[in-house]
């Protein structure tokens, strides 16, 4: 499965009335957000992409994405 479809999968299971299902599909929407989100970072990286624009695309500082990311096997950091 895509990962975008399994985002909508888990979003769309947040609208349920049972609170506590809700509540545990959050967990996993969050879980499965952060996967995506450092696969489109490595991404970005391996593009040539700097820490500094993908910082600006998650609306983060260089420092707090370099520090997420940094150290994961990404390539270098690039000025």
């Amino acid at each position: 499965m895509e990962s975008t479809e399994r985002l909508e999968e888990i979003a769309g299971s947040l609208r349920g009335e049972n609170t506590l299902e809700s509540l545990e599909s959050l967990v996993e929407l969050r879980s499965e957000s952060e996967r995506v989100e450092a696969v489109l970072v490595r991404r970005a990286r391996n593009q040539g992409l700097t820490w500094a624009r993908i910082a600006e695309a998650l609306g983060v500082s260089k420092q707090a994405i370099h520090k997420k990311y940094g150290g994961r096997g990404l390539p270098a950091s690039r000025k």
